[in-house]
Parts: structure tokens; C-alpha cells; sequence
């Protein structure tokens, strides 16, 4: 009974463990040009997401907090990608 027990609760730690790593979706390194926006303050200004394209000139906009383009755009390449 304690086997069967045993077996039964590593199946289902095994379980929320997929369910964890499905949920979490794929994880890359943080490293040295893995980055997803430059910011470029001079001689111009320009935020620039590098993967999806998308370029925006209004650097303070985007510090302060002003980053629903880029989500949408994120999205929608996300979509046409799958």
C-alpha cells in the first residue's frame, strides 16, 4: 500500500510539473544580445523591438510606461507565427 502510494504521488508531482513548464512556455538565457528593445537616446531618439520589427521615436513615452504598441504588435506577430 505504501508503494502504491509513493508511485501515486510522484505521478502526480510529475504532473504539475509538465503543467508548470507548459504554462511557463519557452525561457531563453539573459545574455548579451538577447535582449527584445534597444533604446537609442543619441544622436537621435528611436526604440526599436527586435522581434517583431516595430520602431517608435518617442523614447520618453515608452520609459514612462507607454508600451501597448508593442504588445499589440507582439501579438499579432505571435499569431501569424503559430
Amino acid at each position: 500500500m505504501l508503494m502504491l502510494k509513493s508511485k501515486l504521488i510522484n505521478l502526480k508531482e510529475q504532473e504539475q510539473k509538465e503543467k508548470i513548464e507548459d504554462l511557463k512556455g519557452e525561457q531563453k538565457d539573459i545574455a548579451w544580445g538577447s535582449q527584445i528593445r534597444s533604446y537609442i537616446f543619441c544622436p537621435y531618439t528611436m526604440v526599436k523591438d527586435h522581434r517583431t520589427g516595430y520602431e517608435v521615436g518617442n523614447v520618453e513615452a515608452v520609459m514612462d510606461g507607454d508600451i501597448e504598441k508593442f504588445i499589440e504588435e507582439y501579438l499579432k506577430n505571435k499569431n501569424t507565427k503559430i
